[in-house]
């Protein structure tokens, strides 16, 4: 684990930040090279990325304090201002709600940004899961006797910490789990599956679809791969014996699916699928010319 990747003077440079700055450069390149491909204003995209990276961060910090309430309570300053206690699902909902907003006064669809940075945010998750990796910041897995289970004790929650009181912990000498102990990498598989939902959402995205189908496909791959993660992951059971990741990772498989059959039962869509102005202005021009 590197929590810490080198310091120059006061200065540090933290595993998890770095790889977070990672996912947004990477994300925000491969946004405005969409919005060129579209036609679309290329500082559009440069807005969006700000938006996301503001919401992204507070939206996930807000929904960690909401998971843990009690601590946030004991200890608010050292909760806030801790580096880590990120929850995904977060960020992205108030990413979602503010950006909805945000497009509809600038008269953009937010599905045809959805589909644009679909496969960005499938990309951006994976690079942000090596940051939890080097951080060994619990979202590790449960002890395995895998060949490839890996030690975080040197993570910035370590295991003994992590299971403390836990059905886990009872099954180890008094009830305490080695810091040592071979652990399921969740961060590297979440990267993988990632790297393979951008590489579908990347090779589907140029075929000329109902706006909004892609960001629907995202939604129910990225839901589909959490929500089977959470399995080998240690989550507090809030409903049906099921962790909040999973619930929510649910509800935007259903919206997606709902989605997806709303499209297909309505094919008459695609003519109403969002023209770029720079476009509509183009095809004026030639009709005007045809004219003349």
């Amino acid at each position: 684990m590197y929590p810490e990747i080198f310091k120059i003077g006061p200065f540090t440079v933290h595993g998890y930040g770095l790889m977070l700055g990672i996912a947004f450069i990477v994300s925000s390149y491969i946004l405005t090279k969409e919005f060129a491909r579209k036609k679309l204003d290329q500082n559009l995209a440069t807005e969006v990325t700000l938006i996301a990276i503001v919401c992204g961060i507070a939206g996930s910090k807000l929904f960690h304090l909401f998971e843990n309430w009690d601590a946030f309570i004991q200890h608010p300053v050292d909760m806030i201002f801790n580096a880590g206690g990120l929850t995904f699902y977060g960020g992205l909902l108030l990413t979602i709600f503010v950006l909805f907003i945000y497009l509809k006064k600038k008269k953009i669809p937010f599905l045809v940004i959805g589909d644009l940075a679909a496969p960005a945010l499938a990309l951006a998750y994976g690079i942000g899961r090596i940051g939890c990796h080097l951080a060994g910041d619990g979202d590790y897995g449960i002890p395995t006797s895998l060949p490839w289970g890996t030690d975080y004790s040197k993570g910035t929650v370590p295991p003994s910490a992590m299971f403390l009181n836990t059905p886990i912990a009872k099954n180890f000498p008094n009830g305490i789990v080695p810091d040592n102990t071979p652990l399921h990498p969740t961060p590297i598989y979440e990267f993988i599956v990632a790297v393979i939902i951008f590489s579908i959402l990347w090779k589907l995205r140029k075929n000329e679809w109902i706006d909004g189908k892609l960001f629907m496909i995202y939604l129910i791959l990225s839901g589909v791969a959490r929500f089977l993660v959470e399995f080998i992951r240690l989550n507090p059971s809030l409903l049906f014996g099921l962790s909040e990741a999973q619930l929510i990772s649910l509800l935007l498989i259903a919206l997606g699916g709902y989605k997806l059959y709303y499209f297909k039962k309505n094919p008459q869509l695609i003519e109403k699928k969002y023209v770029p102005p720079v476009l509509v202005k183009a095809e004026v021009k030639a009709k005007r010319g045809k004219e003349k």
